[in-house]
């Protein structure tokens, strides 16, 4: 379905689509704590393959499975909106159905994020080499989760990427060697946690300093659309280098 998700964006500057195979997920670290997914799938609770007594209970869907191949237009999909693509109760089988219906679309380009790196590492060393249009990326939302950088480091993805989303801390020095995006957020919602501007301005200095693509998503709150998503008043678009994006969408980036 398509998404309003700022960093999931097709070339010709629309909005792309999420593409959920698998849906539900736990509490890994402390940027599950507000799970925008789990309110949404408690609100889906027996509608729309969500199961009723436990709707954020990993579930497969493999009817979905073929979507991406009736989409016709070239596309960013956000791979598993509603999950962890690495989750340990997904199969290493049902894994690779996934990537194969991705090597089948090669004019779309597929994002994976994760929080479960350890495990994106092991699936890494299993296909050796990841299809050329997935985005590889992890979920680094305050330091003591560092180590997903390294783990992210090993993989043989095209493009890699970290999420610093939600941003609940400092996240001091980065190593942004072999990182192709970086994506910076707020978290919003209810009980959202703050996010100082110090951290922020941070990553997007080292990023400037390390020639990678830098993406300001939002400054989050309960009210995100008022908080905004400008940061020194310039909104901050850039995508990965290879990622080609057209003439007049350049203009208006902040680059």
């Amino acid at each position: 379905m398509s998404t309003k998700i700022e960093w999931v964006t097709n070339l010709d500057g629309s909005k792309g689509k999420t593409w959920n195979p698998i849906t539900g997920c736990s509490k890994i670290s402390r940027g599950c704590k507000y799970c925008y997914a789990e309110r949404m799938a408690k609100r889906l609770a027996g509608r729309y393959g969500y199961p009723k007594d436990e709707p954020f209970k990993v579930t497969f869907h493999p009817k979905r499975l073929y979507q991406p191949l009736e989409w016709k237009k070239p596309l960013m999909i956000f791979l598993c909106s509603m999950s962890d693509f690495f989750h340990d109760d997904v199969p290493v089988d049902y894994i690779f159905q996934v990537l194969n219906i991705i090597k089948k679309c090669p004019h779309h380009t597929f994002q994976i994020l994760t929080k479960r790196s350890n495990r994106m590492l092991q699936i890494s060393k299993i296909v050796k080499q990841w299809p050329s249009n997935v985005w590889l990326g992890v979920t680094v939302e305050a330091k003591e989760y560092k180590q997903r950088i390294n783990h992210l480091k090993s993989t043989n993805a095209q493009v890699r990427f970290l999420s610093c989303e939600p941003l609940l801390d400092d996240l001091g020095q980065l190593n942004l060697k072999k990182i192709d995006w970086v994506i910076v957020g707020g978290e919003s919602g209810p009980g959202s946690r703050t996010m100082r501007r110090d951290w922020v301005i941070n990553i997007r200095d080292q990023c400037i300093e390390n020639d990678v693509p830098y993406f300001f998503k939002q400054w989050g709150g309960i009210n995100k659309k008022e908080a905004g998503r400008k940061l020194e008043g310039k909104e901050w678009n850039q995508m990965p280098k290879t990622y080609k994006i057209p003439v007049y969408d350049q203009l208006r980036l902040a680059i």
